[in-house]
This record gives structure tokens, C-alpha cells and sequence, in this order.
């Protein structure tokens, strides 16, 4: 069969971009692994999943139409909310007739000679397009540890991301969860409540803020309907692609400690990520930060009953924001419940899994299931799972194997009519995904629209352009805090993955204003070919 485009994936990206290709006029295939649409809010079903940008956020803002008749119930989303938003997406804009559910891409081949890009499915079929979009997700291909003997295992173990629609069932049962990220984070409180008993395996202390999440009032709803499009400017000139307005002070070191300490407790009140913006430069000043991260800790502390629980939960070992800054409800409290346990595994690292459950250095402990909250291959851990191979052959693989990067992460040079949607070079994950897709995918299908309108039926990225673009996306990783820890922002979760911050942190302001000025100048920096050069 034989497509304009392919699209590969039906989560938030995915569902965007058949719609916006349809409006081109072009035929569209998209493949989606799963059975239904939502991408990470179909797979992640674990208790306590909830996004932690906040609803009138994380949305799209393309339809005012879907705006005013999609009504939010929280300040931060539960998973079966968002996977019901996307559902009511897809239905609303009959984009299922479009999908090809329970389909994996497992390899691309760009042919020179036919100009088209050949995909081969997981069900067998081979189908070509002209053009090739990757809506693969930055957070989709999970990363289970390798420990010995997990194959010995008399209980269940299965990671979050792969949790089942029905449900897992922990009452009465020894459960151990691996991982204090955001997910474990999330999961902990919720699992602790039905548990037996609840070992934590903590390796990374983390820095988590609380939530603060509410329902949203009727006069509320109101409120947020009739300001969208005012967030929507907001958004548009945030950093982060939020509907913040900027922080008061632009520094903690500009104002005196009794102000300094009113703004950090207004911003610790108010709860959500946006604590990480409390000052103008707590990313870039580290005297800044300092200041911001001891009020945190002192905060925490007085959530926990037993000092050396939380000596264990406050030996963190890196700045504030320097990793993912969480989002949590009651999970420092959660600490403070009898049946559970911290285990720390810095101290005492694992060193199998038994056929009982899980022995570290110091000790062993009987368990029923196990439960990895171990996170992703991010940014790259997707698009890898495939086989994607470029002119001559070339393998993504192959180019990516000293370090990602990607001519404004949208194109790679040398693979011809394929767009990566937040791909490696984008601001990405460091940014209100959801609108960062938005503004990727309208300026893929602007590009195509105006190839079909000049009669171009190429286009790569030119590699000067694509060396220069991720020498600035380090230069600029450089002079912040990302990058000086070790996390899956950096790839160091993953072993043997290239180290590096692959995301842009000039701020998606900044970056959608390059975007757009590329595109103006006749996309400069990328190469077209038109049709009579055939």
C-alpha cells in the first residue's frame, strides 16, 4: 500500500498530525502499537498516574471548538482523564479510520531510487510513503534493570509503564517497588494504602514538590474558557511552554531574606513544577539554587516522623532542578505508615533477585511482586527500537552512536523526508510536552504544504546547518545545572547510551521564534529537491 505519509505512533503527537496532514489533503497511515489512542497516557496505568503539567496546560490548543466543550475535573490530570480526552480527540476529529491499532514499526528504509520511504510492520505488511513522521514519544520505550535472576522469580514482576487495564490487585501482599522517580513517586502513596507491606528501594533521593492538586469549581471551569486564548499567548511567550506568568523576582540574591522567604512560601502554597521558577535564575545560579533547595529540604523534613527515614529521603546529591523535579501528593507522609519500609540501595546496592523476592548487600526481603519504576530510554530510546536507515543505507543507529542530534530536532541529515516530532535537538521534555508538539507538528505540515506548492519533493537537513544547531543546544546546556547530574536527562540510566543533555534550553519562546524565522527565509539550513531534478 502506498501512503503520503506514515505516521508512527497515536498518542498526543500522533493524533495532532493526522489531523493536520488530512487538512493537507495528503492520505495518512498511522501505525499505534497499542490497542487504543493516548500514547504515554494508554500505557501508564499504574495507581496514582497523573500529569503533572496542569490541565488547562496540557491540552491542545488548535479547536477553541474543543477547548469550550472539554471540561477538566483537576487542577493535574489522572491518566484515565487524559486517555479519556484523547479518545474524545480521536472520535471527535474520526481520526480512527486512520489507525492501524496493535501495529508496531519495526523498520523504515528510505529508497532513493522510488524517493519513498519503505516501513515494514511487526504484522508483516510492507507499506511506502513519501513522507515519514516519528510520533514515537520522548518517554515511550521503558528501561527494566537487568538484575540477576529476575527470570527466578516465584511472584510477578512487571513495570509500570506495561501495567495492566484491569489492574493489579496488591491487598494482603509483600510488594517491592524499585525506583523513586516520578512514577515510583506517584505510586508509592496509592500502593501503600492496600499493601501488606511496601519495601521502597530508593538509589536517587529526589527533590519533590507538593501538588496542592484540586478540583476544578464551576466558577473556575468558567474562568479557564474564557481565558484560554490569553493563557495561549502566555504559553507562547513562556520558556516552558506554560500559562505562568514570569516569576516575580528575578533573582533570590536581589532582595532581602525576609522577602526572599514570602515569595518561597507563596510559590511552595501555590505547589506544582512551576517551584522550579520561583526565582528568574535558580537554574543558572548556583547561590540561587542553594538558597531555593535548603528551603525545600526544611520543608520535607517536617513531613517525616523518624529522623533517619528522612536522612535517608534528604541525602540528595544534586541541585534543585538538576533532575526532573517531581510533582508528589503525600508521599513523604507515606514514609510515616508501619507497613513501609525504606530500603536504601545506595548504601546497600541490590545484588539479585531471589526466588522469594530481593536480596541487597545487607539483607533479603520476602516479596509477593515486584514492581520497576525504573523509567525510559528517553529522547531516543523509541526511535532506536527501529530499524531506521537513511540514504545509502545508513543507519540512525549508526549516526546517533557518539550522540544524538537533529537540525532543530526536527530532520537528521541524511534522512530525507523524515520529521521526528520533540526529537533530539527540540526543547522536548524540558517544556509543556503537549504544546511543544503542537508547534512541531504545525510547522512540519506548514513545510509540507509548501513543498506541494513549489513542487519540491525532498528534503533533508544540511549537515553544517544540523553541526551548528547542536553545538548551540550544548553551548547552551553548558551554562546551566542539566547536564552536571547524572539522570535519563542525560542518558546515564541507560548503559553503554552516549551522555549529554539532547534537548534544547533556550526556552521554546526562543525556539519557536528560530522556527519560525527559518521559515520565513525559505527554510534555511535545509536542503529541497524539486521535482523536475528527478
Amino acid at each position: 500500500m502506498e501512503f503520503d505519509v506514515v505516521i508512527i505512533g497515536a498518542g498526543a503527537a500522533g493524533l495532532y498530525a493526522l489531523h493536520r496532514v488530512r487538512g493537507l489533503g495528503l492520505s495518512a497511515k498511522v501505525f499505534e502499537k497499542g490497542d487504543g489512542v493516548g500514547g504515554t497516557w494508554y500505557w501508564n496505568r499504574y495507581p496514582g498516574a497523573r500529569c503533572d503539567v496542569e490541565s488547562w496546560d496540557y491540552c491542545y490548543t488548535f479547536s477553541e471548538e474543543l477547548e469550550q466543550e472539554w471540561e477538566w475535573t483537576e487542577r493535574f490530570p489522572t491518566q484515565p482523564e487524559l486517555e479519556r480526552y484523547f479518545n474524545h480527540v480521536a472520535d471527535r476529529f474520526d481520526l480512527r479510520r486512520d489507525i492501524e491499532f496493535n501495529t508496531r514499526v519495526d523498520q523504515a528504509r528510505f529508497d532513493e531510487d522510488q524517493n519513498r520511504w519503505l516501513i515494514n510492520t511487526s504484522t508483516g505488511n510492507t507499506v511506502s510513503a513519501r513522507f515519514l513522521i516519528s510520533a514515537a514519544g520522548c518517554l515511550s520505550e521503558v528501561n527494566t534493570p537487568r538484575l540477576k535472576g529476575a527470570e527466578t522469580f516465584a511472584g510477578q514482576q512487571i513495570h509500570t509503564a506495561r501495567w495492566p487495564k484491569g489492574g493489579i490487585d496488591v491487598t494482603d501482599k509483600r510488594v517491592g517497588v524499585i525506583g523513586t522517580g516520578s512514577t515510583g513517586v506517584q505510586a508509592i502513596p496509592q500502593l501503600a494504602k492496600q499493601a501488606e507491606h511496601l519495601f521502597v528501594f530508593q538509589r536517587t533521593p529526589q527533590f519533590a514538590i507538593p501538588a496542592r492538586n484540586r478540583p476544578i469549581d464551576a466558577d473556575q471551569l468558567e474562568e479557564l474558557k474564557h481565558n484560554y486564548r490569553e493563557r495561549w499567548e502566555l504559553k507562547k511567550a513562556s520558556p516552558v511552554g506554560m500559562g505562568r506568568r514570569p516569576p516575580e523576582v528575578s533573582s533570590a540574591l536581589e532582595v532581602d531574606e525576609a522577602t526572599r522567604t514570602r515569595v518561597m512560601e507563596d510559590s511552595w502554597a501555590l505547589g506544582g513544577p512551576g517551584f522550579a521558577g520561583t526565582f528568574g535564575d535558580v537554574m543558572t545560579n548556583a547561590e540561587s539554587n542553594q538558597i531555593t533547595s535548603q528551603f525545600v529540604l526544611d520543608k520535607i523534613r517536617k513531613k517525616i516522623d523518624d529522623p533517619s527515614v528522612a536522612d535517608s529521603l534528604l541525602e540528595i546529591d544534586h541541585p534543585l532542578g538538576a533532575r526532573r523535579l517531581i510533582v508528589e501528593i503525600d508521599y513523604f507522609e507515606t514514609y510515616n505508615r508501619r507497613n513501609v519500609t525504606l530500603v536504601d540501595v545506595a548504601a546497600a546496592p541490590i545484588e539479585e533477585i531471589t526466588l522469594q523476592g530481593l536480596r541487597t548487600t545487607e539483607g533479603t526481603y520476602d516479596l509477593d511482586l515486584i514492581i520497576y519504576a525504573t523509567g525510559f530510554d528517553g529522547m531516543t530510546g523509541a526511535l532506536l527500537a527501529m530499524d531506521i536507515r537513511g540514504v545509502y543505507g545508513l543507519p540512525l543507529r549508526g549516526k546517533w552512536a557518539n550522540g544524538a542530534g537533529a537540525y532543530l530536532g526536527l530532520v537528521a541529515s541524511g534522512f530525507p523526508n523524515f520529521f521526528m516530532i520533540t526529537g533530539p535537538g527540540s526543547p522536548a521534555v524540558f517544556s509543556n510536552v503537549i504544546f511543544s508538539i503542537e508547534q512541531h507538528v504545525d510547522w512540519i505540515t506548514d513545510c509540507l504544504g509548501h513543498m506541494l506548492d513549489h513542487d519540491l519533493d525532498r528534503i533533508d537537513a544540511d549537515p553544517d546547518a544540523e553541526a551548528e544547531w547542536t553545538r548551540q543546544v550544548d553551548e547552551i546546556a553548558a551554562q546551566t545545572i542539566i547536564g552536571k547530574t547524572d539522570s535519563w536527562w542525560t542518558g546515564s540510566n541507560i548503559e553503554g547510551k552516549p551522555q549529554g543533555v539532547t534537548f534544547y534550553l533556550g526556552g521554546t519562546h526562543t525556539y519557536r521564534a528560530i522556527c519560525e524565522e527559518i521559515a520565513a527565509q525559505n527554510y534555511e539550513g535545509f536542503v529541497f529537491r524539486s521535482v523536475d531534478e528527478r
